[in-house]
């Protein structure tokens, strides 16, 4: 059984369309429980020029406003792009919130937005191939107190035996996260994930979730077993989403547009390696040269320390020659009768010399 796959944007919009299936996977992901779902608008303008943006799939549930973007090509923008993707769906809310009255003078009332209404602000960011050089499943970002990661990077701090300075440290770093003075524990529930698709496949871990990454990896590698898919379809919201991406392939018209959707895909990775090999060519090329110039600049070193060593006695030997000649220079001129002060200013040697003559 081939299925239309999950990963491109077409199919996974008209998915997750059902709030059913994204309120389920939302839950699975996220490890809640959701009462209460509400699709909201994709497609935002954001400027004065009319520009918009346009996202996979918004909503909101119960406290939080929720964005879930497929990003199947490689951007190199992604952490900036999703960090404005973040701050627009907090941002778009002004839309949508009360306004309050405010004392603008003795006896004028103002009209203002009432920002304690603003909910804070999911966004999940599901990478199909690419994992930002992380290991684990996913990677998740909310802002906290900038004394919590110094305390992590204090490397000093932590090579210290007394483990009690640990503690009062963290201690103290509890009591900044635990002050919820005017909401300020409103900031911590904002945050900004990175699910990596290869990471979850390949790493088996089973959590609720997996489920939703196999099978989308499934539909990706065009897996046509009639058996692929069996397990899935035990479960009411797989078994929709089976269904929904099997009809996607009964029109001719999709059936052209994934192949040539994957030709495209082909080419533009076929471009990327080809960028990366060429880096990685240029690279090992400016390395070599590097490491041929630390090789002899080594080499001279080390050739320098060998000559030293080997050179050592006979140096010290010449010294010791040295010494004596000038021992008997400065006894010859004693005897005529000069000053230690003048035989230093002739010899233009140091009085600690003259005085280890005696």
């Amino acid at each position: 059984m081939y299925l239309a796959p999950l990963n491109y944007d077409r199919y996974f919009r008209k998915v997750f369309s059902d709030l059913k299936i994204a309120k389920r996977f939302l839950e699975d992901f996220l490890d809640i429980e959701i009462q209460q779902i509400e699709h909201l608008e994709r497609k935002k303008s954001i400027s004065d020029d009319a520009h918009y943006v346009e996202f996979d799939f918004r909503c909101k549930i119960e406290n939080h406003f929720v964005i879930i973007e497929m990003q199947q090509w490689y951007k190199p923008d992604i952490i900036q792009r999703f960090w404005v993707y973040q701050a627009l769906n907090t941002a778009l809310q002004l839309e949508q919130i009360p306004k309050k009255n405010i004392l603008a003078g003795e006896r004028e009332l103002l009209k203002v937005k009432d920002y304690r209404h603003i909910m804070p602000v999911i966004t999940l960011v599901w990478l199909v191939d690419e994992n930002l050089g992380f290991q684990e499943d996913y990677i998740g970002f909310v802002p906290t107190p900038e004394q919590i990661p110094a305390f992590i990077r204090d490397v000093r701090l932590w090579q210290n035996p007394d483990v009690q300075q640990l503690v009062q440290e963290r201690n103290r770093l509890l009591t900044q996260l635990q002050n919820d003075t005017k909401d300020l524990g409103w900031i911590y529930e904002n945050r900004l994930i990175y699910a990596f698709q290869k990471n979850i496949v390949r790493n088996k871990k089973y959590q609720k979730y997996y489920a939703w990454f196999e099978l989308a990896q499934k539909t990706l590698d065009k897996i046509s077993d009639k058996y692929a898919y069996v397990q899935y379809e035990e479960d009411e919201i797989f078994s929709e989403i089976i269904r929904r991406l099997k009809k996607e392939i009964e029109d001719p018209l999709q059936i052209n547009y994934i192949e040539d959707y994957d030709r495209f895909r082909e080419e533009i990775q076929r471009y990327e390696e080809g960028v990366r090999s060429d880096a990685l060519k240029d690279g090992m090329k400016e390395g070599i040269k590097e490491g041929i110039k630390e090789g002899i600049k080594e080499g001279l070193i080390e050739g320098r320390k060998q000559a030293e060593l080997e050179l050592l006695p006979q140096i010290e030997q010449r010294e010791k020659a040295i010494q004596v000649e000038i021992k008997k220079t400065i006894r010859l001129l004693r005897e005529l009768g000069m000053s230690d002060e003048k035989i230093a200013e002739k010899t233009a040697y140091s009085l600690e010399i003259i005085k280890s003559t005696e």
